[in-house]
């Protein structure tokens, strides 16, 4: 009894995995919908035939009670001539659908709470089928999101491993190498260029600063630097010397001259 009850837990449980494995959210929520909508429709040909029984059993009711009343005239119109006899007979008529109508009014007050009933159900069922497709559009948005994030992580993590984005990545290196090269080159030859032209224009400012010192010495304004009078400057510096000296002690003693004559004055 228990290999018996092992294989069967066993055969269960397989079918239910494939079962599982085999349900699509999205179908298995049309089919829901599709279900509840034949329910829905099972419900109202219920509901209508349970109208029709309760309108047939008023009918049959009101007819039994138009009846009982009639033979209740009859009865009193028999008395009132004098037929005793007769008038008891149509009392007895009279009793007899009395009772019919008030077995008919008793079936008549049930029928009406079944389908006083069956109408509240058929209200809450159509409500919940109207609620399911709201969340089924839902709920397949959100199948579909998920399965698009899934495909999505799983391109992501083929990514990392494929020899395509390892290459991929060898270009990069290997273009980022050869930039780097084509740098390193340019910034050597420039280099030197700079150097040279960075020589040339230092040697002017000093020269031109020179020159400077030299026309504040005599007084007279400096001359105007030419293109490549570095030179020229530089093999005229021992006499330029000389003669600044010279007029540098000249002017002092001017201003030496011009002081005493002014204290004489005072």
């Amino acid at each position: 009894m228990g290999l018996f009850d092992r294989l069967s837990r066993v055969i269960r449980a397989n079918l239910n995995d494939v079962v599982s494995k085999a349900e699509d959210p999205e179908k298995i929520l049309e089919q829901s919908i599709v279900d509840m909508q034949e329910d829905l429709v099972q419900l109202r040909q219920a509901v209508a035939q349970a109208i029709a029984t309760q309108k047939r059993t008023e009918q049959q009711y009101n007819q039994a009670q138009s009846e009982a009343n009639g033979w209740q005239s009859r009865a009193q119109l028999a008395l009132q001539k004098g037929d005793e006899n007769l008038a008891r007979e149509a009392l007895l008529r009279k009793k007899s659908l009395a009772d019919t109508a008030t077995a008919l009014k008793q079936t008549l007050d049930q029928q009406t709470t079944q389908v006083d009933t069956l109408k509240r159900n058929l209200i809450a069922l159509e409500s919940k089928i109207s609620e399911a497709k709201t969340k089924k559009d839902m709920l397949k948005a959100r199948v579909a999101a998920a399965k698009a994030n899934e495909q999505l992580q799983q391109a992501v993590g083929k990514l990392g491993t494929s020899s395509a984005m390892g290459a991929f990545e060898r270009m990069e290196e290997k273009v980022l190498m050869m930039e780097a090269r084509a740098q390193s080159a340019q910034e050597l030859t420039g280099t030197t260029l700079e150097q040279k032209f960075a020589a040339l224009e230092g040697s002017s400012d000093v020269d031109d600063e020179l020159m400077a010192m030299k026309a504040a010495l005599t007084g007279s304004s400096p001359p105007a630097a030419l293109p490549g009078s570095a030179q020229n400057t530089s093999s005229s510096t021992s006499s330029s010397t000389s003669t600044s000296a010279s007029s540098s002690s000249s002017a002092v003693d001017r201003d030496l001259e011009e002081l005493r004559k002014q204290i004489d004055g005072l």
